[in-house]
C-alpha cells in the first residue's frame, strides 16, 4: 500500500471513529442509566424506609418535634381536637345539657381479683422494666382498693395532676391573672407588669380562628394597642418591664442541667408569651421577660409611638397609675388545656401562683411545698411524697400512687366541685391531646371511656385517669413505671395503654354491702 493509500486510509478510519465515538459514549451512558435507574427502583424505597425510621427513632429520642417543629405541636387553635371516631365505635348524640361539674361516683365497689385479672398480663410485660405501680380503685374515697408494686414512683407529668388539683383548690376555677401597663417612674416611661398569666400571647389570635380557640387568651399586642390610646397615640415612649412577681432561679435545680440551655424547657418567669417561645418558632427565649417587653415596644411603635432605647428590668411601687390591662381566661379552662396538651411551662407558672396564694413565695420549691401543702389540707395523705416541681420534668419527684387515687376521687366526688376540671380536662384515649393517637391496641372499647394524664421521660412512663368499665362503673386508676429500658419505650407505652384499656373492657364491680 503506499504512502498516500495509507494516508487516505488514516484520515477515513480517524474520521469514522471521531463519527462513531459520540454514539458509543450515547450506548454507554445509556447503559449506565439503565443500571443506574434499576438500583434506584430497588434501593429507594429501602433507603426512604430506613430514613423515615430514623427520623422517627430520633424525633422520639431527641424531642426534636417540641425543640425544632413547635408549629408541629398540639395548635391551641385546633384544640380540643376534633378526630373521628374508631372504625366499630359508635357514639350517642352530643348532650350539650350535661353538667361537667356534676360528680361522677356510682354505687358499686371494684372487686379486685377482677380487676387483677384484667390487668396484671399487661404491667407484667418485661418491657416495663423492673419497678411497675398500680392503683385501681372505685371513685368512692374509702373503697377497696387493687394495688401492685410497692406504691411509690417517678410520675412525670402525672404531677401536672397534684399541681393543678392544688391550684383549682387554692385559687378557684374562676379565677384569672392580669397583665398591666402602668406609668414608670420617668417621664414617658411604660412599665408592662407581669401577672403570672401561663398563657399570655405576644399576638391576638386571627377573627378566622378566634370561635376555634380554646381557652381564649390575653395578649400583648392588644395590650399595646389600649396603652397606646392611653398616652394619646404620639411621642416618644421608653418601655420597661417587671417581672418580681416570682422569685427565686428560672431554672429549676433540680431538673436536668440540660434542659433550659438546650431549649427543652423555657425559663420560668411572671412574664412570658408564648411559653417562651421565640420568634422564630425555632428555640426559646433566654429571658421571656425581655423577650414580652419587645413584644410591646414593638406593637408601641406600630401604633403610632416612637419607642426609644431598650426595654430594662424595673420594680414598680404599689399604687402606679394604670394605663392598660388585660385579663387571661379562667383558670378552669387554663388547667383543662394544660392537663390536654401537657404544658410543662404552664404548669410550673400555675404551680408558682400555688405558692404566692399559700406563703406568699412564687418560685419553684415555694410552689411544690404549697402544692403538698394544700392536698394535705383537704385530707389526702401525702406522707412520703417528694415534689420538686409543678410539671414533672424533675427526676427527682417521688409520689405514691395512693396520693393519685385520692385526687382522682376527690376530684370526681361531691365535695370536689372546685376541682372537677381536673377531670374534665383528662385527654380522652384516642380522641384529644395526648392521647389522640395513643390505644391503638387493646381493647378498642377504651377509646372514648378511657381519660388519663400521660406521663414520659426518659425510662419513665405513666397513665393516671379514670376508666368506665363494661358495667358503667367508672374507676379510678394510676399506672407507672419508671426504669423501662429505654430501647423498648414504645412497647412499654403500649403495655400501659392495654392495661388501661382492659379496665374499660371490664366487668370489674361488685355490690357494695
Amino acid at each position: 500500500m503506499s504512502r498516500v493509500r495509507r494516508w487516505a486510509r488514516h484520515v477515513l478510519l480517524g474520521a469514522v471513529s471521531r463519527t462513531m465515538a459520540p454514539m458509543r459514549e450515547a450506548r454507554r451512558s445509556e447503559k449506565r442509566g439503565r443500571e443506574v435507574r434499576h438500583l434506584a427502583s430497588r434501593w429507594l424505597p429501602v433507603v426512604l424506609v430506613l430514613a423515615i425510621l430514623g427520623a422517627g427513632v430520633g424525633a422520639y429520642r431527641f424531642e426534636w418535634g417540641q425543640r425544632y417543629l413547635p408549629w408541629l405541636a398540639a395548635d391551641p387553635v385546633t384544640e380540643p381536637e376534633a378526630v373521628l371516631p374508631p372504625a366499630g365505635l359508635d357514639l350517642p348524640e352530643w348532650d350539650p345539657a350535661v353538667d361537667d361539674a356534676a360528680p361522677m361516683v356510682q354505687g358499686a365497689d371494684i372487686a379486685p381479683d377482677k380487676v387483677a385479672a384484667a390487668v396484671t398480663p399487661d404491667l407484667t410485660d418485661p418491657d416495663l422494666g423492673k419497678h411497675v405501680v398500680g392503683a385501681v380503685s372505685s371513685l368512692t374515697p374509702g373503697s377497696p382498693v387493687w394495688t401492685t408494686g410497692d406504691g411509690r414512683y417517678l410520675p412525670a407529668s402525672t404531677t401536672k395532676l397534684l399541681t393543678l388539683g392544688a391550684a383549682l383548690a387554692t385559687l378557684g376555677p374562676d379565677h384569672t391573672f392580669t397583665t398591666r401597663v402602668v406609668r414608670g417612674e420617668a417621664p414617658r416611661e411604660v412599665v408592662l407588669v407581669g401577672g403570672g398569666d401561663p398563657q399570655l400571647a405576644s399576638q391576638p389570635v386571627a377573627l378566622a380562628e378566634a370561635e376555634s380557640t380554646y381557652p381564649a387568651r390575653a395578649d400583648v399586642t392588644t395590650l399595646a394597642l389600649t396603652a397606646a390610646k392611653a398616652l394619646g397615640g404620639r411621642g416618644r415612649v421608653k418601655v420597661s418591664f417587671d417581672d418580681s412577681l416570682f422569685t427565686g432561679p428560672t431554672d429549676n435545680p433540680a431538673w436536668r442541667r440540660d434542659y433550659v440551655p438546650d431549649d427543652i424547657a423555657s425559663p420560668i418567669t411572671a412574664l412570658m408569651v408564648d411559653s417562651g417561645i421565640a420568634p422564630d418558632r425555632l428555640s426559646r427565649s433566654d429571658d421571656p421577660s425581655l423577650a414580652a417587653a419587645q413584644v410591646l415596644a414593638s406593637a408601641l411603635g406600630a401604633a403610632g409611638l416612637k419607642v426609644v432605647g431598650e426595654p430594662q428590668r424595673v420594680v414598680v411601687p404599689s399604687g402606679t397609675e394604670e394605663l392598660a390591662s388585660v385579663e387571661s381566661a379562667p383558670l378552669s379552662q387554663i388547667a383543662e388545656r394544660i392537663l390536654d396538651v401537657s404544658d410543662n411551662e404552664g404548669s410550673e407558672v400555675i404551680a408558682h401562683q400555688v405558692g404566692l396564694a399559700v406563703s406568699g413565695e412564687g418560685s419553684f420549691e415555694g410552689g411544690a411545698e404549697a402544692v403538698l401543702q394544700t392536698l394535705g389540707g383537704m385530707g389526702i395523705d401525702v406522707t412520703g411524697d417528694e415534689v420538686y416541681d409543678g410539671s414533672g420534668l424533675s427526676r427527682r419527684n417521688r409520689v405514691s400512687t395512693a396520693t393519685l387515687l385520692a385526687l382522682l376521687q376527690r376530684a370526681a366526688g361531691p365535695d370536689g366541685e372546685a376541682m372537677r376540671n381536673i377531670v374534665t380536662g383528662l385527654p380522652v384515649a384516642g380522641f384529644t391531646g395526648s392521647l389522640t393517637y395513643r390505644f391503638a391496641e387493646g381493647p378498642p372499647v377504651a377509646r372514648g371511656l378511657v381519660r388519663a394524664k400521660t406521663g414520659t421521660l426518659t425510662g419513665v412512663h405513666a397513665l393516671a385517669g379514670i376508666a368506665v368499665g363494661r358495667d358503667g362503673e367508672p374507676m379510678a386508676f394510676v399506672f407507672g413505671a419508671d426504669k423501662s429500658p429505654d430501647a423498648k419505650k414504645l412497647d412499654a407505652q403500649q403495655a400501659l395503654d392495654r392495661a388501661a384499656a382492659a379496665l374499660a373492657a371490664c366487668r370489674c364491680s361488685q355490690p357494695t354491702g
